[in-house]
């Protein structure tokens, strides 16, 4: 079993392949298993979005030239699915991409973003030139996450996007929520969760990511019925009953590209 095209996997905010760290966790591994041809993007973890999306395109096409496919299906995890949608907008891949699924992506900003820029700029640069230090020596080409923070900005605007199926690209989207009472045994992102909780009122978050930014193209819902975070959505500190729903999410996700012909 394969999908027509290959899958890229492309990594959000922070995510790197490092000895301590794996982008999306075995999730990759579980999909070439089950017969799927798959990469995995190595675009900037703290990288603006632009920057992340001229890495991408050059990872694409040598994706496209290996494999001799002329086009690849985009598997997009938070600020990912915003690199890929400037990719294929503003850098002529929307002929290189037959379709383009986004996983809890901050179409509209985060309010975590907003809340870090309402500090001094002095400061809140002080703590980026640190990070942009330490993503360097994980390997990053050209790190800014002073950058990454301000198109991170929560803003609650509905302007139509401009990348849907009408220009070629089937486009679909996905959220994810911890629900009030339940648990995710997450102490990644607690202090994240709570952040969000008070900054949005009643709207239910991942952690980062509010439900309704995360809509964008054909909305799909949420990934799995019960709570899940941010994270855990791609394989990150996640374990027993829950990863074997989030593992059967995308092998679900992969079989729907195979019946659609993608």
């Amino acid at each position: 079993m394969n999908t027509r095209y290959p899958i890229v996997l492309v990594h959000g905010l922070a995510m790197k392949d490092t000895f301590f760290m794996k982008s999306w966790g075995r999730i990759d591994r579980l999909l070439r298993i089950q017969g799927y041809t798959v990469y995995k993007s190595d675009v900037d973890g703290f990288g603006t979005v632009a920057g992340n999306a001229a890495q991408l395109k050059a990872e694409i096409e040598g994706i496209l030239r290996e494999t001799g496919a002329e086009k690849v299906n985009l598997i997009a995890h938070s600020k990912g699915g915003l690199d890929a949608k400037y990719m294929i907008q503003q850098l002529d891949m929307a002929d290189r991409v037959a379709s383009l699924t986004t996983l809890c992506t901050p179409h509209r900003g985060t309010p975590i973003a907003s809340f870090i820029l309402r500090f001094p700029k002095a400061a809140v640069k002080y703590v980026a030139f640190w990070v942009n230090t330490a993503y360097r020596i994980l390997g990053d080409k050209a790190p800014d996450s002073f950058t990454a923070c301000e198109e991170l900005q929560r803003t609650h605007s509905l302007e139509e996007e401009t990348v849907n199926v009408a220009n070629g690209v089937m486009c679909q989207s996905f959220s994810a929520a911890v629900r009030p009472g339940e648990r995710t045994a997450d102490f990644v992102m607690a202090v994240p969760l709570l952040f969000s909780r008070f900054l949005e009122k009643d709207r239910l978050t991942d952690g980062m990511v509010p439900r309704d930014s995360a809509i964008f193209g054909v909305y799909r819902g949420d990934c799995l019925d019960g709570s899940v975070s941010h994270t855990q959505i791609v394989d990150f500190m996640v374990r027993g009953k829950k990863r074997d729903k989030i593992y059967a999410f995308y092998s679900a996700l992969c079989e729907e590209l195979v019946q659609a012909g993608f």
